[in-house]
């Protein structure tokens, strides 16, 4: 089996690790600093599941859950007015988002002209 070399894993990797050590030097309370270290810690992982699986679409479905989970934790989890904290979530859960409609692989085959589900 031969490992994943799409730029979409190592971002997910990167930014699920920054969402995790965030709280070292972000200012947070318990619901912030669990929903950063928890969902950083499952955008992560998802992307090294996606290095060692590649073409496994769960993972991509379930790194944009993710995703959308860490944007809105500021206010299910109530820390939107700590600002540094609630950027972060938003701004990576965002990312995450991107990153995991990239690595579609539909999505995937359609920017790198190789058709797509739908290729006639």
């Amino acid at each position: 089996m031969k490992a994943s070399t799409r730029w979409q894993d190592y971002a997910a990797v990167i930014i699920g690790a920054y969402a995790a050590l965030s709280p070292l030097w972000l200012a947070t309370d318990t619901g912030a600093r669990w929903s950063l270290i928890v969902l950083g810690v499952l955008v992560a992982l998802a992307g090294l599941a996606s290095m060692a699986r590649p073409g496994m679409a769960a993972v991509d479905y379930a790194m944009g859950v993710f995703g959308v989970l860490m944007f809105i934790s500021p206010w299910v989890m109530n820390f939107s007015s700590m600002t540094g904290a609630s950027w972060t979530a938003w701004v990576v859960g965002a990312l995450t988002v991107v990153v995991a409609v990239a690595g579609l692989p539909a999505m995937s085959a359609r920017m790198h002209g190789h058709g797509g589900v739908a290729a006639h």
